[in-house]
């Protein structure tokens, strides 16, 4: 149960299955299945990716931003720079907690800084830079909204 810090139900973080814990901030929990593991039984390192990916889209629903009514509108988000730290490696049925932090939006940037954490122990950092483009490709402004919902000062 998702409880907000009234003790109400809050429905946006059920949906999610997350909560911001910052200004910007977006934690949530998943738990590592085993077809996302290797043959050393860890995580391959490029199920992080989607980690991260399913957190960005995550943090976009729990500010009410439906990213398929966004593609809808004619715009997607595309990653053009990903930058990932692996200190260490989860494995099969290890709870991980992922925070994802909106660090600047600039035109039609957004950056983003992860964590992944398992039991208070860092494993994973990154930073990614996700760029607006339209239905043709063009880079398109990212919403003046999103400013307010992610909490950041200005477009920088």
């Amino acid at each position: 149960m998702n409880i907000d810090e009234n003790g109400s139900l809050n429905p946006r973080s059920a949906e999610s299955g997350g909560r911001m814990t910052g200004p910007a901030t977006f934690c949530r929990t998943i738990r590592v299945a085993y077809h996302e593991t290797d043959g050393q039984g860890r995580v391959h390192h490029a199920n992080y990716l989607n980690y991260l990916e399913q957190s960005r889209v995550e943090m976009l629903r729990f500010q009410g931003v439906s990213y398929k009514e966004f593609e809808e509108q004619g715009l997607m988000l595309v990653v053009s720079e990903m930058n990932v730290n692996y200190r260490s490696a989860a494995k099969f049925d290890d709870l991980l907690a992922i925070s994802t932090t909106v660090t600047a939006i600039r035109g039609v940037r957004i950056c983003h800084k992860y964590v992944i954490d398992r039991d208070g122990e860092i494993i994973v950092e990154a930073e990614s830079t996700i760029a607006c483009i339209d239905r043709n490709g063009k880079v398109s402004r990212l919403p003046k909204e999103w400013l307010s919902r992610f909490n950041v000062d200005s477009v920088r």
